[in-house]
Order: C-alpha cells, then sequence, then structure tokens
C-alpha cells in the first residue's frame, strides 16, 4: 500500500529538481546545431540579431509550479488554479481577452461531394453564420473525411496564413502545405480556414472581420491595453470550426488537432491554451510569439515580433527590449495545453524562429507534464536532424530546409497522433 504514495512523492521531487535546474540552463545539446553557413547568412543579413549559441544572454525562467500566492504546486488537481493564473497573465500583457461564441451561431453546408478526390473522401463546405449584437458575420471552410472509414474520424484543422490557393477545396490546386490527399490516405479527416477571413493581416484592415463583429464602432477606436487583436481573432475561428466538427457523425470531436504554421502556429498555441476542446496542438516554425523562449532574444526578438502590432494587444509593446520583466515565458504558453498533447516542430535553415529556443520551451513545459506522471524532457535533448523526439503526449522535430509547411512534417505529425489516439 505504500507504494501507491512513494509514486507521487518521487514525481514531485523529480519536478522540483527538475525545475531548479531549468531556471539557470539554456541547454546545452549534443543534438542539432544550426550549421556555419546559416549562421553566417544570418549574421550578414541582420546583425543587429543574435545568431550565435554562445551569445544568448543568461536568463532566468519564471517558476511554472509557484503560485501567487508563494504556493507551490505539486498535484494536477493544484494545477488548475495556477493555470487560470497563467492564462490571465497572457490575456492581459499578450494575446488579449477573447470573447466566447456569438450570441447566435449556426452552420449551412453549402456542397457535399461524396466522390471527392477520386472517390476516397467526401467533401464538405460549411460556411460559420455569427450574429451579435445586430453585426453579422461569416467565413467559409472546408473539411474532408475518408470513405474508408468505419466511423467517426480523428480530424485535422489547419490555420491556413499563406494565400487560399493551399487550401483549394477542388483539389485543382494541390499544396504541400495542406497535403489533404496524403493525411486522408492515412486515415484522418482534414479541415481548414483562412484567417483572413476571421481579422485581415494588415495593421489597417484587422478589425474587419470578428472584432467588429463584438465591437461595432468601437473596434475602429483606441484599442484597450489588453484587447484582442489578429492572433487572437485566428484562434477564435478556430473554436468556431471545432464547434461544427463536434456536430458532425463522421468526425470524433475527441481528436482534433489544431495546426498552424509560423502566425498560424502562434494563433494554435493560443487557441489550444483558451480552448481545451482540441486533444493536439501543433505549431510548425512558430517562433517569437510562439513557442520559442523570449528571454533567448536569438532571431526574431519581441521587438521584432511586436512590428506586427496588429497581433497582439498593446501590452505587449512594454517588453521590447525588456524581456526579463515578462510576467512569463513561452514554456508556460506550451504548459497550458496540458495533459493534451502538443507537438513543437522547426526547421533548421529558420534560426529567425529560433529552433533551440522552440525545443527548450517544449523541455521547460515539462514540470507540468510530470503532474501527470509524465517523465520530463531535459534541456540537453534536443533531437538530431529529422529525427523526431516523441515523450508520451510531446513531440518535437527539426526539419531540414527553411520556414514552411511541408509534407515531411505532416508525416511526422501523423507518425505522432498515430500513438496519441490508438485505441
Amino acid at each position: 500500500m505504500i507504494f501507491q504514495y512513494i509514486k507521487p512523492a518521487l514525481i514531485f521531487i523529480m519536478c522540483l529538481i527538475f525545475v531548479s535546474a531549468c531556471n539557470s540552463m539554456q541547454g546545452v545539446s549534443d543534438g542539432w546545431q544550426a550549421s556555419p553557413d546559416v549562421v553566417s547568412q544570418q549574421v550578414e543579413e541582420r546583425p543587429e540579431n543574435l545568431w550565435v549559441e554562445g551569445d544568448v544572454p543568461s536568463y532566468e525562467l519564471p517558476g511554472l509550479l509557484e503560485t501567487s500566492n508563494g504556493g507551490t504546486v505539486s498535484t494536477a488537481e493544484e494545477w488548475e488554479p495556477r493555470r487560470a493564473e497563467i492564462l490571465e497573465q497572457f490575456r492581459s500583457s499578450m494575446y488579449g481577452r477573447s470573447p466566447g461564441a456569438p450570441v447566435y451561431l449556426s452552420f449551412e453546408l453549402i456542397e457535399e461531394n461524396s466522390s471527392a478526390m477520386d472517390g476516397a473522401a467526401t467533401l464538405k463546405r460549411i460556411i460559420a453564420h455569427s450574429i451579435h449584437g445586430g453585426r453579422t458575420h461569416q467565413f467559409e471552410f472546408s473539411l474532408f473525411l475518408p470513405n474508408a472509414a468505419n466511423g467517426p474520424v480523428p480530424v485535422y484543422t489547419l490555420i491556413n496564413n499563406r494565400d487560399r490557393s493551399n487550401i483549394d477545396p477542388t483539389r485543382e490546386n494541390k499544396s504541400d502545405f495542406w497535403p489533404a490527399e496524403q493525411v486522408i490516405e492515412r486515415g484522418y479527416g482534414i479541415a481548414a480556414f483562412q484567417n483572413s477571413d476571421l481579422a485581415p493581416d494588415n495593421a489597417e484592415d484587422y478589425r474587419n472581420g470578428v472584432i467588429q463583429l463584438f465591437e461595432g464602432e468601437e473596434a475602429y477606436g483606441e484599442r484597450a491595453p489588453d484587447a484582442w487583436e489578429a492572433l487572437a481573432a485566428w484562434g477564435w475561428g478556430a473554436s468556431r470550426v471545432m464547434d461544427y466538427l463536434e456536430t458532425d457523425p463522421g468526425v470524433d470531436a475527441s481528436k482534433v488537432a489544431l495546426v498552424g504554421h509560423s502566425r498560424g502556429g502562434k494563433a494554435s498555441l493560443w487557441a489550444g491554451a483558451e480552448d481545451e476542446r482540441f486533444a493536439v496542438v501543433i505549431a510548425n516554425d512558430s517562433g517569437s510569439g510562439g513557442a520559442a523562449l523570449s528571454r533567448r532574444q536569438f532571431g526574431e526578438t519581441v521587438e521584432d515580433v511586436n512590428r506586427f502590432a496588429h497581433w497582439f494587444a498593446g501590452n505587449f509593446d512594454e517588453y521590447n527590449n525588456n524581456e526579463e520583466a515578462l510576467p512569463f515565458d513561452q514554456h508556460m504558453l506550451v504548459a497550458l495545453i496540458a495533459p493534451r498533447a502538443v507537438y513543437i516542430a522547426s526547421a533548421d535553415r529558420d534560426l529567425w524562429a529560433d529552433p533551440k529556443g522552440e525545443f527548450l520551451s517544449l523541455a521547460h513545459a515539462s514540470p507540468v507534464y510530470s503532474l501527470w506522471g509524465h517523465t520530463p524532457i531535459a534541456p540537453e535533448e534536443l533531437p538530431e536532424l529529422n529525427s523526431p523526439l516523441v515523450a508520451g503526449p510531446r513531440g518535437y522535430h527539426v526539419r531540414e530546409g527553411g520556414h514552411n509547411l511541408t509534407t515531411v512534417d505532416w508525416h511526422f505529425y501523423m507518425d505522432f497522433t498515430d500513438t496519441i489516439f490508438v485505441e
């Protein structure tokens, strides 16, 4: 009988030791290392930024398990109030305060084709209609489901931040960014929506969407410093797609994976943190403001990413060249997804997104995952190129190539979710 008490105690002690070590580590690794040629190119193109690991400043990360009243989280049950504290910090200082669903939400099936992809899939095109405060908004998304399935299937949902042709539902245009045929062949469903249909991706027009739906003419006035902006609006769209998926009998809504690349990856992490219905959250090359640790100041910094002022709440500007003052860092965003599955991915030529910093966020989120008995990922475990690391409900890879979402990435993701969704 005593062993049932020893195991939780050992896990707790392991977490405390891990936190102490991580707070002073920068994560020297025997795994992937940036190519000297790529480093030299970045130094030449952007000499004002940091590109050499030896130049990364020393830093101390905020404690994940330390509560505002001075306590320490030691169980999964105690994590919930701490999780709420961290969510509030991100809402106030970085991503803003998203509203929930509109007063009225409905879905219109505008096309259903059971012979899509030469008979391999059924295509559904859906419009989400919202009414709020007498105002209306609508956006379209597509869903393919495999015809060979014997029942409801897991579904990948992509926040598309590239040209709309990448998610062409007619399949006249096929893109590695959204390889729908290959996903269907693996037995998954796949959905996608266009981020700009929720909030155009520019500072002049981004409020002409769901922000205006909720705020009316006030959307065009001075923004509150913690107001939601474009990233949160794109995440809001992902949650509305999830609302639909819960109603479709061909979808296993308990097994939905949300995917985003670059700015879409930032949005997917935030959407996954706020909406716990997503079983898996995947951030591809999300960089600063996504998975990369801000305190490293490697590649794209907080000041750099804040040039896209329409992405973040106004309060985030306070941390330009002031990363040490942040009440959080991005490992805490990753930890908000626990105990659900999360996968962080990088590309070896994309030093702007700081591959090592993206991995370190996943590693430093370990104390929270350990509350559910998952073995910590050490900062030294950065894997080799094209060699995914999978540790229970967490995954990471650094892929050969540049800033992109490719079929290589997608197959690594599907290999991962094959293990997560196993019956």
